[in-house]
């Protein structure tokens, strides 16, 4: 199963619309704004709120939901998913406005060589085990960034983040729902004679969770997806002077897998186990080693990844067109493997049916959803 590649346009990409919204705020932007988003955001709204639904690609969906339902009948467009196209690279741009290459936060697990460890960003544990990185939070220490929202904030303007990994009793989408309706129908609570929007962003972690699973034809994601655009358009539809956008971090590719312990000759080649993401890996090659390497993976794997010296992924501005951060080149190794078909290699133990993270037109294609 081949693919096409479907290349992060970083002018019409995730991390632009965080800008359009610093824009429509008055701020100063952290790049370019999403030109789709600015039209919208030229009438003023007492509420402008972002929903992004973890892993709801457009290939996703087409394959679940009707031509004629509420967002397939509101969808202002497609745009392009960060590289990599996963939640660590590209929740981190559409909160903070900034470019992978910029933020740093690249992948799932992330070589940083203060500890001189993978380490799994969101849990902040060593690749692979249940140890601690370090006695602190090795990713917002080494690579912070300033949420939006935040910004919004001390600007003296209204701005809520409303997701499950900052308040554990928002359990459900119904929940989240409710918290913005909440939010949307109350008093302002900033004064002055210009009236100005207030910005609430929200974040929920399914369909992915189901998507790795059980599949992206399951009947488990099916129900979810189709719940979930009933409960936004009932939202929509509740709410007075409000903009309200649907998108999503990336989409997901069901997939095959191997383990890259199963060829010795090939991992014996690395300094340390592959980063980032099964589909787009990170890989350190010992001295006097990668000629045999190049030659070994591209014999076993050329038809289903992309071999790429890590110069040329920089040099491509696959990770961002804006200055990098002083953390980045550092991070990554001699080579990145770009998975180009249905094929995953694993590092680690678990598998899921369906993953996401390269460059195929299912893992980067996203939509725009727009309720007015």
């Amino acid at each position: 199963m081949e693919n096409k590649i479907v290349l992060p346009d970083y002018k019409n990409c995730i991390a632009n619309l965080p800008n359009s919204i610093l824009k429509k705020f008055g701020l100063s932007t952290n790049g370019d704004t999403l030109p789709l988003l600015d039209k919208y955001l030229q009438k003023d709204y007492k509420n402008v709120v972002v929903i992004l639904l973890d892993g709801m690609g457009k290939a996703i969906i087409e394959r679940h939901l009707k031509t004629e339902g509420s967002f397939r009948s509101h969808l202002a467009g497609i745009y392009s998913s960060t590289f990599l196209s996963t939640t660590v690279a590209a929740t981190t741009s559409v909160m903070s406005g900034l470019q992978p290459c910029q933020h740093a936060w690249l992948g799932w697990d992330c070589y940083y060589p203060q500890v001189d460890e993978n380490v799994t960003v969101f849990l902040n544990k060593i690749q692979g085990t249940e140890r601690p990185a370090a006695d602190y939070n090795v990713a917002w220490t080494l690579t912070p960034y300033e949420n939006i929202t935040n910004k919004i904030k001390k600007a003296g303007k209204e701005a809520y983040l409303v997701a499950p990994f900052l308040d554990s009793a928002i359990d459900s989408f119904e929940k989240i729902c409710k918290h913005i309706k909440n939010i949307c129908k109350s008093e302002s609570k900033t004064s002055g004679a210009a009236r100005c929007p207030r910005y609430i962003y929200a974040y929920w972690n399914q369909p992915d969770g189901l998507l790795h699973t059980y599949g992206c034809g399951s009947s488990q994601a099916h129900e979810c997806i189709v719940n979930l655009e009933k409960q936004v358009a009932e939202l929509a539809g509740d709410l007075e002077d409000t903009l309200v956008v649907v998108t999503a971090d990336h989409g997901h590719i069901d997939n095959e897998f191997v383990y890259i312990q199963d060829f010795p000759e090939l991992y014996d080649c690395l300094i340390r186990k592959p980063s980032l993401e099964p589909r787009v890996l990170n890989l350190f090659i010992k001295d006097g080693k990668k000629d045999f390497f190049e030659k070994e993976f591209n014999r076993l794997f050329g038809e289903k990844f992309i071999l790429m010296p890590t110069e040329e992924v920089i040099e491509k501005n696959l990770m961002g067109i804006g200055n990098h951060h002083k953390m980045f080149r550092s991070m990554l190794g001699d080579y990145i493997a770009i998975a180009t078909s249905d094929l995953a290699i694993y590092a680690n133990g678990q598998k899921f049916v369906s993953l996401h993270g390269s460059l195929t037109p299912d893992e980067m294609e996203i939509p725009l959803i727009i309720y007015q």
